[in-house]
């Protein structure tokens, strides 16, 4: 089932807290910016900026997404389109290729960066055929919303693409390159611990060309929900981090995923590939997402 057509190439759902709509980010020109969605599918234009990439609402109407031209950046946007870029680098460093954020519980937004620019990672309008091969400067970013205060949590990671707090307390991100889960155990702002493998999401034997774990959100069943970008499915990702599942898309590029407002045991796929937000049934609901406080806010 198909929610809304007529994107261009969507990335990263997400609900309002206040009315239950949604917004998205679109990436092709010229439609590029953050789009907001009526619960009934109507689409309209937020604010057009160069090349978006991930949003996160908070409780307070602002709307925090990434844009990646004509450099990586944290912007804030309002839904009636006021737009400030706010921080460009971190310990120094500029940031090359941001992709997702999410809130965690200490309000602070949890950023990746997929490390390299887009100029380096598409190539004549293709991904760059050394993929595989190529250097990364994969990095995750804690970033203080009110202060901007920032820093660097990791770094090396070969094309870092979605980000979620799972229901552990731990903070998950992948890498597409490889199709690793990591995982962070996650004891306060301060007491972050280590990157630990916990899940591979890619499909053994795959032949089908460039492919990787993209945007991905937790159930209340436990289990991690993750896009498959390149492979037309969501890998469904028990706690013990055996792949068990699969849900499969109508395109081959599902790039993020968020499950329905009130209980909603249907997730909400944004797909790349035919610019549409799709429709999977489940058997769960949402796990809470933050919004900017310490409480999982349930919409």
């Amino acid at each position: 089932m198909v929610f809304v057509k007529g994107l261009g190439a969507p990335e990263t759902p997400r609900l309002l807290p206040a009315d239950k709509s949604w917004v998205c980010v679109e990436m092709a020109p010229p439609r590029s910016g953050v789009t907001h969605i009526s619960r009934d599918g109507e689409i309209s234009a937020v604010a057009r900026t160069g090349l978006p990439q991930g949003v996160a609402p908070a409780m307070d109407g602002t709307i925090w997404t990434l844009n990646n031209d004509p450099a990586a950046s944290l912007m804030r946007v309002t839904l009636d389109g006021v737009m400030e870029e706010v921080l460009g680098e971190v310990e120094g460093k500029a940031m090359l290729l941001v992709n997702d954020l999410c809130f965690g519980p200490d309000g602070r937004l949890y950023i990746t960066d997929s490390g390299m620019t887009m100029a380096d990672w598409v190539v004549d309008g293709a991904v760059r055929p050394d993929y595989a091969s190529a250097e990364f400067q994969g990095r995750v970013y804690q970033v203080d919303p009110a202060t901007l205060d920032a820093r660097i949590l990791d770094d090396g990671i070969r094309f870092t693409n979605g980000v979620a707090f799972g229901p552990d307390g731990y903070l998950y991100a992948n890498e597409m390159i490889s199709g690793d889960i990591f995982r962070y155990r996650w004891d306060g702002p301060d007491a972050i611990g280590a990157r630990e493998v916990f899940a591979n999401v890619m499909t053994t034997g795959w032949e089908g060309g460039f492919h990787g774990p993209d945007g991905m959100t937790f159930g209340a069943d436990g289990n991690l929900y993750c896009t498959v970008f390149g492979e037309g499915n969501v890998a469904v990702v028990d706690p013990s981090g055996e792949v068990i599942g699969r849900l499969p898309t109508e395109g081959q590029n599902p790039t993020n995923v968020a499950f329905g407002p009130d209980g909603d045991s249907r997730l909400f796929v944004t797909e790349h590939e035919l610019g549409q937000i799709e429709i999977l049934d489940t058997e769960t609901t949402a796990l809470p997402l933050y919004y900017g406080g310490p409480e999982r806010v349930e919409v």
